[in-house]
Order: C-alpha cells, then sequence, then structure tokens
C-alpha cells in the first residue's frame, strides 16, 4: 500500500494504491506513525496513480492537519490535476500551508530548501 525513504533528510512516503474507505484508517495510522517517528523532518507524501482517489485525499488532509499541529512541514505530489485541486482547496489553513507539486523530485527539492 505504502513504501518509504529518507531523501537528504525530507522523509518521502509513497502511497501506491488506494485502501479503499476500510482502509483509511490504517493508512492513516501508518502515515502517522512515520511522520512523528521521523519528526521534525518535512515530509512529502507522494500518490501514484492508483492511489489518487478521494479516500487517500481525506487520509493526506487529515495527516496535513497533524502535521500543523505538530510543526511539521508537508507537502503533496500527485500527477492527478484534480486531485491536486482538491487538496489546494480542501487543506487545513489554520496551520502550515499544504503545498501541492506535480511532481516528487520538485516536492523534496523544495522541502529540502526549506529547511536548509
Amino acid at each position: 500500500m505504502l513504501s518509504h525513504s529518507l531523501d537528504h533528510g525530507v522523509l518521502v512516503v509513497t502511497v501506491h494504491q488506494d485502501p479503499g474507505i476500510g482502509g483509511r484508517a490504517t493508512l492513516l495510522t501508518r502515515i502517522s506513525d512515520l511522520v512523528q517517528a521521523c519528526r521534525p523532518a518535512p515530509v512529502v507524501i507522494v500518490l501514484d496513480e492508483p492511489a489518487a482517489r478521494s479516500a487517500v485525499v481525506s487520509v493526506v488532509l487529515r495527516v496535513h492537519h497533524l502535521c500543523s499541529r505538530w510543526g511539521t512541514l508537508m507537502s503533496v505530489a500527485t500527477h492527478s490535476a484534480p486531485v491536486r485541486r482538491a487538496l489546494e482547496a480542501d487543506a487545513d489553513t489554520g496551520g502550515t500551508r499544504l503545498v501541492v507539486h506535480a511532481r516528487a523530485d520538485t516536492a523534496v527539492a523544495a522541502a529540502y530548501a526549506a529547511v536548509a
């Protein structure tokens, strides 16, 4: 369902497939645990094409809310323009801004530059 790595001090979490409605809680827990374990590293969540669905968008928005509370920089990378628009429209505006990119390499570079 997902994989993760550290790239120049940035936690990169890649969601490979849509877990469906029933798998949202598990996905949220896994990503939240990774983010908490790697704090204060910035986080980039990459959504592979099969994962760019509403259930995953909901999870990403919840993770962003957690990152805002923890003061952790978070961004998302997805090729899907409709998903990028949905994330930008529904992101929590009370904490750190959710930055949405079309490419993962751009997202990682921007996250690295923001904390360097």
